[in-house]
């Protein structure tokens, strides 16, 4: 049988065309490689006298060689150097050779090839002290006396542990987030220290007990300064779901753990005083504080940005959002501005800022009213979210001392969320109240640049504590 023998003349006919149109599309596409070669080849630049084609111009050239008469080039010194620096060495060990290996002679003297550097810890281990009261007898006055040495310095309470440790093993749980079980096998390894967790844990509260004088002072300090920042997160207490609030500013970490979210808290923690500004989500628990409010923009743009996200081929929100970062870049760089101004701040200039304040929040409302009331609208959400709070957006410009964010109280607590998800939680009211001393002492120690160990062993060897 002959291939197309069972075709019909006009299958025949549309085959042909077919196979033609083909040809013609390889014909076309042969064209096309052929003049990409020819680019190539002409990219790579002409061949040299010697038939060697030179590299083609986006090539860098290789580095010139020396002329054989220049000799070694003088190397360009450092205005600084930058080289690993020694320690100052605490002993020293002599190494030489004692007797000639080819001779036998015996050597001495010599002088320093070079030296070698080697970094070591001692093996460290726990010291017991034994401190033995003696009772004496006075024979003129026919009494018995017995010493009372003050070992405040040294130890606290009717602890057995010394300061040092009591101040290494809060460290480790506040400042580092380890478990009791991590502590225990710290101490275990590093000294050979065995303590059980109950008495960590009464190592813990105790610390936190001598800390809470401090700890109510930092709440004073909180509660008279001008700008508050304030968040909350999840906090467990005996499984059983609760909330660690934080109260901060620029030189004060206050936490304290509830079992509510409400208004209550922040209610009662910072009081009705009116003068003062809270910088915040847009959480409604902070709304009833007698106040002004400066909700956090950060969280604003970035529900901005999934908006966007989420609506990819709209215009109109990427139009809605482009116009609400422009207004407040606008707003920032004023802040900016004004916190550049040194002295008493003249009156036409607080006008002005009050002004201005007025003025965004007009500007802010116009793009957000033609989305209001449009139950389809997917920029409604947060256009009525800028009706309900358009009055808290903008204190920033009023008040530039307020910053338009909440990144502070977002980054105090990042610490605290880390530890929940180690630890899950506390395991009663004690352990929570402790916790929130501790870390309250801790966080405020390490923003004000003091160390928090040094600063926990300072607190423990006071004699006032």
């Amino acid at each position: 049988m002959v291939i197309g023998d069972d075709l019909t003349r006009d299958d025949l006919v549309r085959l042909v065309y077919e196979l033609h149109d083909r040809v013609v599309s390889l014909e076309g596409e042969n064209a096309e490689l052929q003049e990409q070669l020819r680019e190539l080849l002409k990219s790579q630049g002409p061949r040299s006298g010697g038939g060697k084609r030179e590299a083609p111009p986006w090539v860098k050239a290789n580095r010139p060689a020396p002329a054989d008469d220049a000799g070694p080039k003088e190397r360009k010194k450092r205005a600084e150097n930058h080289g690993r620096k020694l320690e100052a060495a605490t002993e020293e060990v002599i190494h030489a050779v004692e007797v000639c290996p080819d001779c036998g002679r015996r050597l001495s003297g010599g002088w320093e090839h070079h030296r070698r550097q080697v970094i070591d810890i001692p093996a460290p281990s726990y010291i017991v002290w034994d401190h033995i009261y003696l009772r004496r007898y006075c024979g003129v006055c026919r009494k018995d006396h017995l010493p009372r040495p003050d070992l405040t310095s040294e130890v606290t309470g009717k602890h057995r542990v010394s300061n040092r440790i009591m101040a290494l093993v809060t460290y480790l749980r506040i400042g580092s987030r380890m478990p009791l079980e991590s502590i225990q096998e710290n101490l275990r390894v590093q000294y050979g220290l065995s303590l059980s967790n109950g008495e960590l844990t009464r190592i813990l509260q105790t610390v936190s007990e001598l800390c809470r004088d401090q700890y109510e002072a930092l709440l004073e300090e909180v509660r008279s300064s001008p700008v508050v920042h304030a968040d909350e997160t999840g906090w467990r207490e005996n499984g059983v779901n609760g909330y660690l609030w934080a109260f901060l500013t620029e030189t004060v970490r206050w936490f304290t753990r509830k079992q509510s979210r409400g208004s209550v808290v922040p209610l009662t923690v910072l009081g009705r005083n009116g003068s003062r500004i809270v910088v915040s989500d847009f959480y409604t628990g902070y709304s009833p504080l007698m106040c002004k409010k400066q909700r956090c923009w950060v969280h604003f743009l970035r529900d901005l940005k999934k908006l966007d996200e989420d609506n990819p081929e709209d215009r109109g929100v990427k139009a809605f959002r482009a116009k609400i970062h422009k207004l407040y870049e606008k707003a920032v760089a004023y802040r900016t501005m004004q916190l550049t101004l040194k002295g008493p701040v003249p009156i036409r200039i607080l006008s002005r800022r009050v002004e201005l304040r007025e003025k965004f929040e007009e500007a802010l409302m116009r793009l957000a009213q033609p989305h209001l009331g449009k139950s389809k609208d997917p920029c409604r959400k947060l256009a009525e979210r800028i009706k309900k709070y358009l009055y808290e957006f903008f204190v920033f410009v009023e008040h530039p001392q307020a910053p338009p964010e909440n990144n502070l109280a977002e980054r105090a607590l990042r610490p605290t969320v880390v530890a929940r998800k180690i630890s899950g939680g506390t395991r009663s009211a004690r352990g929570s109240e402790a916790m929130a001393i501790l870390r309250s002492l801790f966080a405020t120690w390490a923003c004000r640049g003091l160390a928090p160990y040094d600063a926990c062993l300072a607190l423990l060897a006071s004699p006032h504590h």
